[in-house]
C-alpha cells in the first residue's frame, strides 16, 4: 500500500461482490455508491476467517490509495440471507430455536474441497469425521475452508455419521468470551446463538458469553490455529 498517498481510513459496509481464495483478495461493493473496496485475504485472516461468502454483509475500515480503495481492518461479517430455509434437506427438520440449543464445539478442517462441495472436520476430545456441506459453510458467511483451520461446530446426527449444522469462525466464539459479543442472538445460521447452560449441557443461558465448559474448549485449540486476537484470550 502507498502510505504516502493514502487517504485516512473510513468505515465501509456492502456486500461481497466476490472473494477468491485462490487468488488471494476479493471486492466489497460499498452500499453507499462509493467505489468497491479491495479486501486481501490477510486482513480476512486477521478477523479469523481464510475465505468469505459471495453477498456476505461486510463492514470493513477502509483507505483510499493511489491504486484505489483498500481494507485494512475487517469489522464484522453478516453472512448471506438465506430467507428462513435449512441450508440443506438433512437439517430442514432442525428448528432454528433447537439449533441455539446444540453446543458449540471447537474443530480443525481435516480437508474441503469447494469443486465438490463437501469436506470433513475434526471436533476436539472426540473420534471421527464430522460432515461439512458446502450450502452449510455459505451460512456461516464462509466461501472455503482450510486445512487446519479452527472452526465452531454444532452437529447433528446424520444418516453417515455427524453433520455439522452451523459452522463459525471460531474467533467470533472468542469476541463473545470477551465481552458478550453476539451476532443476531436468535439462534439462526449466521448469528451466533445463545450459550449451553453452565453444566455444558444444551440449554440456552442466552446471557450471550461462552460457558466454563466452552471456554475449556477454547483452550483445546491450538493457538497456531487462530488470530492474533484469539490468541491473547486464551494465552
Amino acid at each position: 500500500m502507498d502510505t504516502e498517498t493514502a487517504k485516512p481510513s473510513a468505515i465501509v459496509q456492502g456486500p461481497i461482490k466476490w472473494f477468491d481464495p485462490i487468488k488471494g483478495f476479493g471486492f466489497l461493493a460499498d452500499s453507499a455508491g462509493g467505489a468497491d473496496v479491495l479486501i486481501h485475504a490477510n486482513v480476512l485472516r486477521n478477523f479469523g476467517q481464510s475465505s468469505v461468502a459471495e453477498g456476505a454483509m461486510v463492514e470493513v475500515r477502509a483507505m483510499t490509495t493511489a491504486r484505489g480503495r483498500q481494507a485494512t481492518q475487517v469489522l464484522s461479517i453478516e453472512p448471506p440471507p438465506s430467507q428462513g430455509q435449512a441450508p440443506i434437506a438433512d437439517l430442514a427438520v432442525l428448528p432454528p430455536h433447537e439449533l441455539g440449543e446444540l453446543p458449540l464445539l471447537p474443530a480443525r478442517v481435516k480437508w474441503f474441497d469447494k469443486a465438490k462441495g463437501f469436506g470433513f472436520a475434526n471436533v476436539f476430545g472426540q473420534r471421527g469425521d464430522v460432515f461439512l456441506h458446502i450450502e452449510v459453510l455459505r451460512h456461516g458467511g464462509f466461501a472455503d475452508l482450510a486445512p487446519g483451520e479452527a472452526v465452531g461446530l454444532r452437529m447433528v446426527p446424520g444418516p453417515r455419521g455427524p453433520i455439522a449444522a452451523q459452522i463459525l469462525a471460531w474467533d467470533r466464539a472468542v469476541a463473545r468470551a470477551e465481552g458478550g459479543f453476539t451476532e443476531g442472538g436468535n439462534g439462526s445460521a449466521g448469528g451466533v446463538p445463545p450459550s449451553t447452560q453452565g453444566n455444558g449441557q444444551p440449554g440456552g443461558c442466552g446471557n450471550g458469553r461462552l460457558t466454563s465448559a466452552e471456554l475449556r474448549n477454547l483452550h483445546l485449540v491450538p493457538q497456531a490455529t487462530l488470530s492474533a486476537a484469539a490468541r491473547a484470550v486464551v494465552a
